[in-house]
């Protein structure tokens, strides 16, 4: 890898204020989109859930029909045989066969019973099946209605968003390429420290930015002096001046412009 060109303090301070001003501009970029691909993946996962139940449910319903049906034609079955019985009846020779195919028919008119009674349970299950059946269906449709709404949204805000994101990213790996890796890295270690993402910072009021910390006038004259990078000793950002600040911001602004 070739070596970078050696570059004064000063410059080094402005490369690293652009690029935090580029890196802050993509956060602001991604946080339009807030919370939104988290919700719709969660959504996602929970109508491909609901689907996933209702598909099981319909199964479960198939099994019944099925089971309800077979019911039918073994009551079916059931009584041609207690006919061919009773027929066989008008026709023994004595009542020791008579009793016998009264017994049988007696069997078979208690299994054409059990079966009627598994015929009304599995209706009474069907029923109850139905409705949760029908309660989730009205869950899935509200649950796509507001992952469509979320997506629709996601999808907006990426359409106008994502050109800018991927101009700013090439810009961002642009200004790290005229930045020392150290830097770079130092940069990035403080950067994700911060709940701002701020890694510099300007002096305000005598202290740095976002913080109550007064900042000696010795030190403050050395940061405006641009000789040496210096760092808030509580927060551990990289201090700026003002001026330097603006003119960078200004500068920036025209980039961002034109992207």
């Amino acid at each position: 890898m070739a070596k970078k060109k050696e570059i004064s303090v000063e410059q080094k301070l402005r490369n690293l204020y652009d690029l935090q001003l580029v890196d802050s501009r993509i956060d602001k970029i991604r946080d339009m989109r807030g919370e939104l691909p988290l919700e719709v993946e969660d959504l996602e996962d929970e109508v491909a859930g609901l689907n996933k139940r209702i598909e099981k449910m319909q199964t479960a319903l198939e099994e019944i029909d099925v089971k309800i049906k077979e019911k039918k034609i073994f009551i079916s079955e059931t009584e041609d045989r207690i006919k061919k019985y009773k027929k066989q009846q008008e026709n023994v020779r004595n009542n020791r066969e008579y009793d016998a195919l009264s017994k049988e028919i007696e069997y078979q008119e208690l299994e054409i019973e059990l079966a009627e009674k598994h015929i009304k349970e599995f209706y009474a299950q069907t029923e109850h099946k139905n409705e949760v059946l029908e309660q989730k269906k009205e869950e899935v449709e509200e649950k796509q209605k507001h992952l469509d709404h979320k997506k629709s949204e996601l999808d907006n805000i990426l359409k106008e968003t994502e050109k800018e994101e991927k101009a700013l990213e090439k810009e961002s790996e642009k200004l790290k390429e005229k930045i020392e890796d150290r830097l770079v890295k130092a940069y990035e270690r403080i950067r994700s420290s911060v709940k701002n993402g701020l890694a510099l910072v300007t002096i305000e009021r005598g202290a740095s930015g976002g913080s109550f910390f007064t900042i000696p006038p010795q030190v403050q004259v050395e940061i405006a002096s641009r000789r040496k990078i210096i760092t808030d000793e509580h927060s551990g950002r990289i201090l700026v001046d003002q001026e330097l600040a603006k003119e960078e911001e200004e500068k920036m602004e025209k980039v961002f412009n034109k992207i």
